[in-house]
């Protein structure tokens, strides 16, 4: 649980530093550096488990897809991040878990019941409250793209539930980094911007949680239940809203407050489903 507490709030901090730079560059020259910053560090953690061997017997397809869904993912984040507060884009974000499961059904041929898919309506319910289309609210082209990045982390998801089975976790973190920054680098190149000297120790910041949060993330999974340690991304919230508040002087206004909190709890009883359905109790 530790492990899982630190990963959320690096990639927070992650977060944070993309929002600093969001409105510098493009959405895909971010994806590109982030990939990049964090490449060197990831190389260094996977010489040092001596898992460079594992990298090349690998599903080549199912990387290549991930490899692509990560620049939409980052990408859809880093466009709404520019436009709203970090803890908004992470109101929606929030949905992703929710997703997941919805896109268990036809991807992977699980079995949602109507609990869970009640738990699904309500989360959806209270994107359409952070959202507010038509209200005066964030329903704009931003919050539909962070949508987009939610959707495409959902779908990736679904793939590492796959690959898991079959890659090392060496070759899931590297090749994630090395293809997103391939792809994203390619949409990129064409309004690719130089970098101003005063955003490297930002892009250095990036690099740094990214590659930490990776990895404390590996060690959270590996070493608790996912339903005990899922949930605990929600905590992120904490963060990003002190985040919000210290370095850009904004607060969550009571409808994303609202909406935020309808999300959470689908989340938290949509893990508590799962967990019940791993481990049902056995009546005698």
């Amino acid at each position: 649980m530790l492990w899982m507490l630190l990963a959320v709030l690096v990639f927070a901090l992650m977060d944070a530093g993309m929002k600093a730079l969001a409105h510098a560059y493009s959405p895909f020259q971010i994806a590109t550096l982030r990939a990049l910053a964090a490449l060197p560090l990831i190389v260094a953690w996977i010489i040092r488990n001596r898992g460079v061997g594992t990298l090349w017997r690998i599903h080549w397809w199912l990387h290549l897809l991930r490899g692509m869904l990560g620049v939409g993912m980052i990408a859809g984040f880093v466009y709404g991040l520019a436009r709203m507060p970090l803890s908004t884009a992470y109101s929606i974000v929030f949905v992703s878990p929710l997703l997941v499961t919805a896109l268990a059904v036809p991807l992977l041929g699980e079995n949602v019941g109507p609990r869970r898919w009640t738990a699904i309506a309500i989360g959806l319910v209270g994107v359409l409250l952070v959202l507010r289309p038509g209200g005066g609210g964030v329903g704009t082209l931003a919050g539909l793209a962070v949508i987009g990045g939610a959707l495409c982390y959902a779908v990736a998801s679904i793939t590492v539930r796959v690959l898991a089975q079959r890659d090392s976790t060496e070759a899931l973190v590297f090749w994630f980094l090395v293809l997103m920054a391939v792809f994203a680098g390619a949409l990129a190149l064409p309004d690719w911007r130089p970098i101003q000297a005063g955003h490297w120790p930002v892009i250095a910041l990036i690099g740094l949680s990214g590659a930490i949060g990776q990895v404390t993330l590996t060690h959270a999974f590996r070493l608790g239940e996912a339903s005990q340690v899922a949930p605990l991304e929600y905590t992120a919230l904490v963060w990003v809203v002190l985040i919000d508040l210290i370095v850009w002087n904004v607060l969550p206004d009571a409808m994303t407050w609202l909406g935020a909190g309808v999300i959470v709890l689908s989340g938290l009883y949509l893990f508590r489903r799962e967990r019940v359905r791993a481990h049902p109790v056995s009546v005698p």
